[in-house]
């Protein structure tokens, strides 16, 4: 059995901790009844070491061993920077 670990991508929108970022993941699910895509956002809390990563950028997250009660994910890299700041 292979122990793989599950990478995410999705979009700082906090940076109001030390060392830690909030990422969120947005994905499309199909309504059950009406058939309809649905956006659900998932919001996890991202252990950032070295605080590279801002608000509105696009970054890669893997899983990892829980840091605090409510991280267990760790940046991996930032794929796209953000314009505005």
């Amino acid at each position: 059995m292979e122990d793989r670990q599950r990478i995410k991508i999705g979009r700082v929108i906090s940076k109001k901790m030390n060392k830690s970022v909030v990422v969120a993941i947005e994905r499309l699910i199909k309504h059950a009844t009406y058939k309809k895509f649905i956006k659900c956002t998932t919001k996890l809390h991202v252990h950032n070491p070295n605080e590279e990563a801002n608000v509105g950028d696009f970054v890669a997250v893997k899983e990892c061993r829980p840091i605090s009660k409510t991280k267990s994910w760790i940046l991996i890299s930032i794929i796209k920077k953000s314009d505005y700041l």
